[in-house]
């Protein structure tokens, strides 16, 4: 007597996956969504390829060290000035690591610790009362004005409008 999920031959048919029962129960999706995953996980194994090639020269595992360091730097940089600012500032910091952590073990751990850190501190902040979210609100606020007026955009914005105030000229770029 067969063991269920095998044919008569004795070949287990649920070993290997059909290609028509894999598609979802929605018609309209067809057989996109087998070709998808398929590019995928060509594209997976194609970038693994790579990888594996660059990995086994040394010269260019270096060269490529240096380039992954240094966008990811740039990356990390730029989110954590933009990170008082409206905006994706925390997911600009959290790609920067991502991009470090492909290739060192430091910005990994560091990557975790952060994303740890800013989960407790996002949690905390919604446990707070209203006037002590407003004070960081406030805070914020009070950060990109400043910001502005150092660069010199808020003169800018009010000449466009007629006003001509020199106390909104920039100090730095004055």
């Amino acid at each position: 007597m067969p063991t269920p999920g095998a044919s008569e031959s004795g070949v287990n048919e649920t070993s290997t996956p059909d290609p028509a029962r894999s598609v979802s129960s929605n018609p309209a999706a067809g057989r996109a969504d087998v070709d998808r995953g398929s590019r995928r996980h060509r594209l997976r194994i194609l970038a693994r390829h790579r990888r594996f090639v660059v990995r086994s020269n040394p010269r260019w595992h270096g060269i490529y060290r240096i380039a992954v360091g240094t966008i990811g730097t740039i990356v990390l940089l730029c989110g954590i000035l933009a990170i008082p600012y409206p905006g994706p500032g925390w997911l600009i910091v959290f790609l920067g690591l991502g991009i470090l952590s492909s290739e060192f073990e430091w910005a990994h751990r560091l990557l975790k610790f952060a994303r740890a850190k800013y989960d407790a501190w996002m949690e905390w902040i919604g446990r707070q009362h209203w006037s002590v979210q407003a004070i960081f609100w406030l805070g914020t606020c009070a950060i990109v004005i400043a910001t502005l007026w150092l660069l010199g955009a808020l003169h800018t914005v009010a000449g466009w409008v007629g006003l001509d105030y020199s106390w909104l000229a920039s100090p730095v770029f004055g």
